[in-house]
């Protein structure tokens, strides 16, 4: 076959799978909003849910995922942090290397149900900590630790040899130049990671759905080891009341304050990459 022709075959396949990929995305976002913009208004957003959340509102939910992932944020950041830079600059054995990205690469690729089931036999049936939203924030904290550490290693990776080279000429040692400066040249990479963390932790259903969460009668936990409430399990409990309008209609209304929660830290990561990389460049 001509080159040419399968150039162009690629390229005309590579475009399709793009738009096909945007198609669904607009359309699933378009089919939230719609449905869910009926439910929006003050008292749906700072009511609490009644009757399993047929009525009433979702503040509680709402005050319930941003507590879980607020401290997933707090338990993940340092840890990640800690292995990117240990990667990068004290980690030289090559075989050690590549173990240590199989590590990462596959817990990023473990399924969200896996860390569920994790913290249930763990945390719940060896620890004995009960139904607690600290050990879901935990949990999450686990999960979300690879994408900010991929995402912070590949930060402090770009940055050019001649910086450690010169720090080092000046009398540096390895912490201060870490600290002085790999990590005000890669903070960016690592802020990015963990708004997508975030953004990922906070519309999982499955590993909170067993550790960390009640589908009803909770509101303000009053301790570590109390059970919050969360929009995903939240929806989840709705969507088995389908049969229910009102219980449905708030289920899209949930939705779609889950969706915007979402948005916001995947938007909040692009913007904080382009604004680091604009003022590292400058």
């Amino acid at each position: 076959m001509n080159r040419r022709f399968i150039n162009k075959l690629f390229y005309g396949s590579s475009w399709t799978a793009v738009a096909v990929c945007c198609l669904v995305l607009i359309f699933l976002l378009l089919t939230i909003t719609w449905n869910g913009i009926k439910s929006i208004n003050i008292e749906f957003l700072f009511t609490a849910s009644k009757n399993f959340g047929a009525g009433g509102g979702i503040f509680y939910q709402i005050l319930g995922t941003i507590l879980l992932i607020i401290f997933a944020a707090i338990i993940s950041f340092p840890i990640a942090l800690g292995m990117a830079i240990f990667r990068s600059e004290y980690l030289k054995n090559p075989l050690l290397k590549k173990l240590v990205e199989a590590f990462i690469y596959g817990l990023n690729g473990i399924p969200s149900i896996i860390f569920g089931i994790f913290g249930l036999i763990f945390f719940v049936n060896v620890l004995n900590t009960g139904i607690s939203w600290f050990v879901g924030s935990i949990v999450l904290g686990i999960m979300i630790i690879p994408t900010i550490t991929l995402s912070t290693y590949q930060s402090i990776n770009s940055i050019p040899k001649i910086y450690r080279e010169t720090a080092q000429a000046l009398g540096f040692n390895r912490w201060q130049v870490i600290t002085r400066v790999l990590l005000p040249q890669g903070i960016g990479g690592a802020i990015t990671g963990l708004l997508l963390g975030i953004a990922r932790a906070a519309g999982e259903t499955a590993p909170i759905m067993f550790i960390a969460t009640a589908f009803s009668g909770v509101d303000v936990p009053h301790s570590l080891f109390d059970p919050v409430t969360a929009l995903p399990t939240h929806i989840l409990a709705l969507a088995q009341q389908a049969t229910n309008k009102q219980a449905l209609q708030n289920g899209w209304g949930a939705s779609l304050v889950l969706l915007c929660i979402v948005m916001i830290f995947s938007i909040s990561g692009l913007f904080t990459r382009i604004i680091f990389k604009t003022t590292t460049e400058r």
